[in-house]
């Protein structure tokens, strides 16, 4: 085959709008940004299981190790929820508007509308974490029974200080974000703070040794990480003359986040509101404290499965703002399948795995007690694989600047969840919980892409994300859980490559390959 002809199939193995033109660039920053993401989430992923295993083993593993680790818990994603609704939807609004005003040609604009967007989520974070910290002792009682309300409280106390730096934190990098920039997440928000919060817990308990403060060492973590952010948007910000923002900028951008930052709450709560629920049935016989302390742990690993999602969609939003803004949407369009594809056939082996070998998996955080969660991960896996399977629908939606019908998506998912949780966990215990949640993210989703469909015109799927699931078609090995990562990736990785990849992307990874090897 000759240069020309080969050079005519590729060009018509392209999927227009994707890898020609422009949008060849698009194409390479989503594939960079993304491995960056993968890399800074892995590394999250792995730092926060060590750090919930440390917590477990350190308070001697087994039930009373499930104990300390359900209290932590309550404490860490109590701050990490609440954070997410204080910072009044002013992450999102940065990524948005600066890339936005990047490409219409205002870069002089996009530091002061950051900084603007960081007034308005400190003042609101700084209030509320006051008040958490106030409410801490009747709060830490709802949650807890007899032996475990005061640690609880202690707990909240200082998640109340650690509010206003989650906040802070992602608003400062989603500004990088807003300008394609990825790295500023993978070094603070998913390296540096899981990895600050293991050293400074195991140096706050040569002081004391509690649950709470292993929770004032995530406050540190986030301080900390709120400072590099603040430095390294600087760093990249400061470069164009300064434009004066146009009058009403504050407005827009609090009209903006008022929908944004409920549903920011509630997307959140949503992965932790049927442990809360479990978490308060205690005290009434339904469920122990270690039970609850095993689902903690189910939960963190069922969060795993959209390692991928989260990557994609990180690096995803800044095309969808502007490209949505451009009326560009063929080309949207070509690019949400492609991360679609991306995202689904990343997730494949984690799911499998988790579907497998649950109990091998479970055990890591403190012996056999764990492993009775089984059950409840494989239920938990069901339900982020569906989320999972309709890509990034809810970015999309967001950065459309539809944040009026997320909060009703996740209004009504978080009703869904809180009643299915009241009703399914006095029955069926940690099973229930994950039922709740499982079921409310189908729901969830697959309201949501309706609502892409309907707004913004593209849909995730296409004829290869059938090839893709062929895939896994030959990937099932009954074995313990190194083995079967091992072997099932073997098995993936090829038929994915064979079957899963539309051509172009083949074409694409060829080229890479062939650079890489210096040819």
């Amino acid at each position: 085959m000759d240069m020309e002809e080969e050079g005519r199939l590729e060009s018509a193995a392209r999927p227009p709008g994707v890898f020609s033109g422009t949008s060849g660039k698009d194409f390479r920053v989503l594939a960079a940004g993304t491995a960056q993401n993968i890399v800074g989430l892995a590394v999250f992923v792995v730092g926060t299981f060590a750090a919930n295993i440390l917590i477990a083993r350190a308070f001697g593993g087994g039930g009373t190790g499930a104990v300390a680790l359900g209290i932590v818990t309550i404490g860490t994603q109590f701050a990490f929820i609440v954070a997410a609704g204080t910072r009044f939807g002013m992450d999102m609004a940065a990524v948005r508007y600066v890339a936005i005003d990047i490409g219409a040609g205002h870069p002089g604009r996009i530091r002061p509308l950051v900084g603007k967007a960081i007034q308005i989520a400190a003042a609101i974070s700084i209030a509320v974490g006051i008040v958490v910290y106030l409410v801490a002792g009747p709060v830490g009682r709802a949650l807890g029974d007899a032996q475990t309300a005061g640690p609880t409280a202690a707990a909240l106390r200082a998640a109340a200080v650690a509010i206003p730096f989650v906040a802070l934190t992602y608003v400062w990098v989603a500004g990088g974000r807003g300008l394609k920039v990825m790295r500023h997440t993978l070094y603070v928000q998913w390296m540096a703070q899981p990895l600050l919060w293991i050293v400074l817990m195991l140096v706050l308990w040569q002081i004391h040794k509690t649950e709470a403060m292993a929770v004032w060492a995530y406050a540190a973590s986030w301080c900390l990480s709120s400072v590099a952010a603040r430095f390294l948007w600087s760093s990249i910000s400061g470069g164009h003359a300064r434009e004066e923002l146009e009058p009403g900028t504050a407005s827009v951008l609090v009209r903006y986040g008022a929908p944004r930052a409920p549903a920011a709450l509630l997307s959140q709560g949503l992965f932790w509101i049927d442990y809360f629920v479990a978490s308060h049935f205690i005290g009434a016989g339904y469920v122990t404290a270690e039970e609850v302390g095993v689902y903690s742990a189910c939960v963190r690993v069922a969060l795993a499965m959209v390692l991928f999602l989260t990557a994609v969609s990180y690096v995803f939003s800044p095309f969808v703002a502007d490209l949505h803004a451009r009326g560009e949407r063929d080309r949207l369009d070509a690019l949400f399948k492609a991360i679609t594809r991306w995202t689904v056939a990343g997730t494949i082996p984690l799911l499998l795995l988790m579907l497998i070998v649950p109990q091998a998996i479970l055990q890591v955080f403190g012996g056999g007690r764990f492993a009775t969660g089984s059950d409840a991960l494989r239920i938990l896996v069901v339900g982020q694989a569906i989320n999972v399977s309709v890509g990034a629908a809810g970015f999309v939606l967001i950065m459309a600047g539809r944040t009026g019908w997320d909060l009703v998506v996740y209004a009504t998912s978080a009703a869904l969840d809180l009643t299915l949780a009241w009703l399914l966990v006095p029955r069926l215990g940690i099973d229930g919980a994950a039922a709740a949640q499982a079921i409310t993210i189908t729901a969830s989703n697959w309201l949501r892409l309706a609502l892409v469909r309907r707004f913004v015109g593209i849909f995730p799927w296409d004829r290869m994300m059938v090839a893709v699931h062929v895939a896994v078609a030959d990937t099932k090995w009954y074995v313990q859980l190194v083995t079967v990562a091992v072997l099932g990736g073997i098995a993936y990785v090829p038929a994915l490559l064979a079957f899963g990849l539309a051509p172009g992307e083949k074409v694409a990874l060829r080229n890479g390959i062939a650079k890489l090897r210096g040819r």
